[in-house]
């Protein structure tokens, strides 16, 4: 076989569905298995992914292992020469396991490949190339500095080496993943991704950042902002000097200090109120079902030009690719008034985020 996609999944039903229906439109002409590990979720997960996805194998935790305990336990069941470790709340391109599987062939010492990442606006997110971060550049990314954080000197759009990829999207083999012994269970979450980029480079492989692909990460879903954040990331943090780098009294004193300092300083993230005065429904016939449901104006389009202010805009999976809905957001996402949502394919929601800091909106009809 030669690729597994691996997805973790946590309370996040409605984001699982679309990501799964892309996957499985994304390895149609690819040996390929969807294995979803779910953390004892309390939603109704397991029971859609048994109902709608037969051929996914679920493997259900009976406890909350965390992200690198729930990744590794899905990677011992996978069969694939490749492995794509995949957030829930993402949304991959028909082309875009085909793509990174192409590139990856042909690369020596290949470690880790990462993407470029979109959030739910259509932004993109410069997490999908970092660098290592040294106490230096993570201090000053901690008080609002990230230059020395993210590789900002690799455009978007190329293919290059990067030393750090982020966890919503990682493709690599499974004989490299085994050999740096995967995701350290030290971490619960956050800081794990840095912490097997970073393992790789150390045995020598060369990461990537394939900018040539553009996957949907709503990113407020798995990773929630909440008043835990802070704690759990810096938390991460502390793991990651202590496994890493050389210890000494005055280095713990800077770092410790500085996390615990911003910690206690950090504000709390404020959600907007969003005011929507009409739909943009784009497909090829009216939803008589949904119109009702959102109970405002719909306007039916096949493109999205001339888009007023305070319009969102609902792409039908039944009828567009998830290649041209991504497209679509990454193109039209400068108007932060404009929101969006996307109907799958046989669903009977909508469903979208429209900042990285809070749940996303899920309509059900």
């Amino acid at each position: 076989m030669k690729l597994s996609v691996i997805i973790l999944n946590y309370n996040v039903q409605y984001f699982l569905e679309l990501c799964l229906r892309s996957v499985e439109a994304a390895i149609l002409n690819i040996d390929a298995e969807i294995i979803v590990v779910d953390n004892n979720s309390e939603d109704d997960s397991c029971q859609m992914v048994k109902s709608l996805f037969p051929n996914v194998s679920l493997i259900e935790n009976k406890d909350n292992y965390g992200f690198s305990k729930g990744n590794n336990i899905g990677v011992l069941q996978a069969k694939g020469e490749y492995l794509c470790i995949l957030n829930p709340d993402t949304v991959v391109a028909e082309d875009t396991f085909l793509k990174v599987l192409e590139f990856s062939e042909n690369k020596k010492n290949l470690g880790i490949v990462g993407c470029k990442l979109i959030n739910g606006r259509g932004d993109f997110l410069p997490e999908s190339k970092r660098k290592i971060p040294y106490v230096n550049a993570a201090f000053k990314k901690l008080v609002g500095n990230s230059d020395d954080y993210y590789a900002n000197a690799i455009n978007i759009n190329e293919i290059n080496q990067v030393e750090i990829l982020v966890g919503a999207f990682m493709f690599l083999k499974k004989a490299v993943y085994n050999e740096i012994e995967g995701f350290d269970e030290d971490y619960f979450m956050y800081g794990e991704d840095i912490d097997i980029s970073y393992k790789a480079l150390k045995k020598g492989y060369v990461n990537y950042y394939y900018g040539k692909t553009t996957v949907l990460h709503f990113k407020g879903e798995s990773t929630l902002r909440d008043k835990n954040y802070a704690r759990r990331f810096y938390g991460a943090m502390q793991i990651f000097y202590k496994k890493h780098f050389k210890k000494n009294v005055l280095f713990d004193l800077f770092v410790w200090g500085g996390i615990r300092v911003v910690y206690f300083f950090r504000k709390q993230p404020i959600n907007k109120v969003k005011k929507v005065f009409k739909y943009i429904f784009i497909s090829n016939s009216v939803h008589e079902e949904l119109k009702r449901v959102l109970n405002k104006e719909v306007v039916l389009k096949s493109d999205i030009k001339n888009i007023e202010n305070n319009s969102e805009i609902i792409f039908d999976a039944n009828v567009l690719s998830f290649k041209n809905i991504i497209s679509f957001m990454e193109t039209n996402h400068l108007d932060t008034s404009v929101t969006f949502k996307i109907l799958p394919k046989n669903s009977k929601f909508v469903i979208g985020s429209d900042d990285a800091v809070s749940r996303g909106e899920v309509i059900n009809f």
